[in-house]
C-alpha cells in the first residue's frame, strides 16, 4: 500500500470522482483501522466474533477502493525497452494490479467468513482466498520495491517514500503470517490464533503508518511573502 504517485495538488475541487493521492492514502488508512481494530487483542472475545469479522468486511471494501485508485493512477502498463521483446511491464503498475486483486480476495474472505458456518466453507471460502490475497499483497510489496528501486535506489531512507514501501512490504509480510495462523484445521479450529489475529493486526497497523506518512498533505510547503 505504498504510494509512488505524484502529489494530486491542482485537482479541480468538484472533480470528486477523479482518483486523487490523498483518496487512496484515507482508503488505505481506513481500512486498515477497521482491520486493527477487528483483530486488536480481546476485541474478539469483547465484542464478538461477528463483529471482528464486520470490521474485515467492511475494511476490505475500502482495501480495494483505495487500490483501484491506485491501479488508475498507476500509468501505463509497459514501457518502451531497448532489449528482448521493446517492451517491458512496469514494476509500478504491477504492484498495483496484484494488489488489487489481492483485495478483491479478501472480500471473497470477508464476506464469506460472516455467514461462514460448514467447515468446508470456512476452508474454500475464507482461508483460502485469504491466503492468496495475502500472497498477492506480498508479492505486490516485492514489486514496490523493485519500483522504488528503478526510479531511486534500493537503500535510501532519506525518503519518505522508501519509508512507506519497506513499511509496507513489513505489512505484507505480517499478513502472511496471519494467513498461516489462520489455516483452518480439520477440528474446524485456526492452526494458531495467536498468529492469525497477531499478524492481521501488525499489518494493519504497518498499512496505516505506510499510508499515512505519504499523504499529501504532509509535503505542502508553506509560502513566505518578503
Amino acid at each position: 500500500m505504498s504510494e509512488l504517485q505524484l502529489d494530486d495538488g491542482g485537482r479541480k475541487p468538484l472533480a470528486l470522482l477523479v482518483p486523487t493521492l490523498t483518496k487512496q492514502c484515507w482508503g488505505f488508512m481506513i481500512g486498515s483501522a477497521l482491520f486493527a481494530l477487528g483483530s486488536a487483542p480481546g476485541f474478539g472475545q469483547w465484542a464478538g466474533a461477528s463483529a471482528s469479522n464486520l470490521c474485515y468486511f467492511i475494511g476490505a471494501w475500502f482495501f480495494t477502493f483505495a487500490a483501484l485508485l491506485q491501479l488508475l493512477m498507476s500509468g501505463r502498463m509497459t514501457v518502451p525497452v531497448s532489449y528482448g521483446s521493446g517492451t517491458m511491464v512496469r514494476a509500478a503498475w504491477l504492484a498495483a494490479a496484484t494488489q488489487f486483486f489481492g483485495t478483491l480476495l479478501f472480500n471473497v474472505s470477508t464476506s464469506a467468513a460472516i455467514g461462514a458456518k460448514a467447515l468446508s466453507t470456512e476452508k474454500h471460502f475464507v482461508w483460502t482466498p485469504d491466503a492468496a490475497g495475502s500472497v498477492a499483497f506480498l508479492i505486490s510489496g516485492v514489486f514496490v520495491l523493485v519500483a522504488f528501486a528503478r526510479v531511486d535506489r534500493f537503500w535510501n531512507p532519506r525518503v519518505v517514500d522508501w519509508w512507506s514501501g519497506m513499511i509496507n512490504f513489513v505489512g505484507c509480510v505480517a499478513f502472511g503470517a496471519s494467513a498461516v495462523g489462520a489455516y483452518i484445521l480439520a477440528n474446524g479450529d485456526a492452526k494458531n490464533n495467536a498468529l492469525a489475529n497477531g499478524g492481521t493486526f501488525i499489518g494493519a497497523l504497518c498499512f496505516f503508518v505506510a499510508s499515512l506518512i505519504v499523504l499529501p498533505q504532509w509535503r505542502a510547503r508553506p509560502t513566505t511573502e518578503a
